[in-house]
């Protein structure tokens, strides 16, 4: 049996519209609400530096936009060009999984523990269900990766 236990999200264009504007996507409360009840640990994987990426956080928490643990949420340092999920510490890759609007951020050969994100872009509709979408997507991984 195979257990995701590490759930590594993106913040731009992801979870938000961008570190500037800052726009948060519809249903952000609900998904994260939902990503920790589904995951023993979520944490932040991002090209936002880590002092930004607190004060959007909590901007986001005093907005009501997110629950109050994402402005503490875990932050993956990494550098290169890829997101390699090799970056969280004590995780092994293999109980990690990857929400990225961006492929070019896949590391090579862990393209199966990456899902997709549609890009969230101007105007910011509120009508997007891109992370409802991702919710899905996780729920039905994780129901598989149960079974086996």
């Amino acid at each position: 049996m195979h257990t995701y236990t590490v759930l590594a999200l993106d913040l731009e264009g992801t979870l938000i519209s961008n570190a500037v504007s800052q726009i948060s996507r519809p249903g952000l409360n609900e998904f994260l609400a939902r990503c920790s009840e589904l995951f023993p640990r979520v944490v932040i994987f991002t090209t936002v530096p880590e002092p930004r990426f607190r004060e959007i956080a909590k901007l986001l928490v005093g907005e009501g936009k997110a629950p109050a643990w994402f402005a503490e949420l875990e932050y993956v340092s990494w550098a290169g060009r890829t997101k390699d999920l090799n970056f969280i510490q004590d995780a092994e890759v293999t109980e990690a999984l990857l929400v990225d609007d961006f492929e070019a951020y896949v590391h090579p050969g862990q393209e199966e523990r990456w899902v997709r994100a549609q890009h969230f872009d101007y105007p910011y509709p509120d009508t997007d269900s891109g992370l409802a979408e991702v919710l899905k997507v996780l729920e039905r991984k994780l129901d598989q990766g149960a079974k086996r």
